[in-house]
């Protein structure tokens, strides 16, 4: 029996699925979905409602009609949610132009949080980040809010079945370049594109399937929340949903490197001619950890969020 479990573990440990379970390991991925989710909640998330405020109604309209579909509300839930996009001229009024700018300062940690899981799933060393941090963020969410407000002006075209169709492959395709360009980068151009296609695809199937699953769950979730704990409740359920948000890119971040790594068929498909996943010129990646890993190693951290 004990040689068959280990034929059975070395078996496993040769599968991708497997390699990829182990970096995810290697991340601390439940401590890191914890803290990207956190950071999202408390600073990206303002942002979405502060800066809609500040563009016109069509744009608002779009990003709002993007964020509600994302979160899968419906209903009472929608209704809620709905309310913190509302008042645009009060929310201008009350954050004024300083207070756009320290929102959009303080969305940076967010992206911060975000590169360093980016660095970690690629075994990619640090680099001190300075001043440039803010202004990669601030090119970051201002893809990520051109996205959603291009895709929630699609949504108002596109009708039928057919129109869901074409507007489902857009927007694939619109989030893949998406979570393509967001990890190359944030992880300063140091891993080669191409390398990243398969990052870029993973998370944007996981996000969007993790979308259509939160218009089963995520109503009922806001609504008992509601019940039990009043308007708080509505933060909660919005911290589950960027929870498991937060793992779906972080599922596409560890595959990803995995896939583009593998000295396979898989990994030469992805790497195409190239054999590096890296450019040239980019410092070599960190070595692996020095120990087995188990499933405790996710749940605790071994650096500051």
């Amino acid at each position: 029996m004990r040689d068959r479990m280990a034929r059975l573990r070395a078996w496993l440990e040769r599968l991708l699925l497997w390699r990829a379970w182990e970096r995810m390991l290697e991340i601390e991925f439940v401590d890191r979905s914890v803290a990207l989710a956190g950071k999202a909640f408390v600073s990206f998330f303002p942002l979405i409602i502060v800066v809609a405020a500040f563009l016109p109604e069509r744009a608002r309209t779009s990003i709002i009609t993007a964020v509600t579909f994302r979160l899968g509300l419906r209903g009472d839930a929608l209704t809620t949610v709905r309310e913190a996009f509302r008042n645009s001229d009060d929310v201008r009024e009350a954050t004024g132009l300083l207070g756009l700018v320290l929102t959009i300062f303080f969305a940076t940690s967010f992206v911060t949080a975000l590169q360093r899981m980016y660095l970690r799933a690629w075994r990619r060393p640090t680099r001190p980040g300075g001043a440039g941090m803010y202004w990669r963020g601030l090119v970051c969410m201002s893809a990520v809010l051109a996205c959603m407000a291009a895709l929630g002006g699609l949504g108002t075209v596109f009708e039928g079945t057919v129109g869901v169709a074409v507007l489902a492959i857009l927007a694939l395709a619109a989030t893949s370049a998406l979570w393509g360009f967001i990890p190359w980068f944030l992880l300063l151009g140091d891993v080669r594109a191409r390398a990243l296609v398969p990052t870029a695809l993973i998370t944007s199937v996981a996000t969007a399937a993790f979308a259509i699953s939160a218009t089963i769950w995520m109503p009922d979730v806001v609504s008992s929340n509601e019940d039990q704990f009043g308007f708080f409740g509505v933060s909660l359920s919005l911290v589950t949903w960027f929870s498991g948000a937060a793992m779906c890119i972080i599922v596409g971040a560890c595959a990803g490197a995995i896939f583009a790594e593998d000295t396979g068929s898989v990994g030469r498909l992805v790497r195409g001619e190239g054999a590096s996943t890296l450019t040239a010129g980019a410092a070599p990646a960190l070595p692996p950890p020095a120990r087995e890993l188990s499933l405790r190693d996710a749940f605790q951290s071994t650096e500051e969020s």
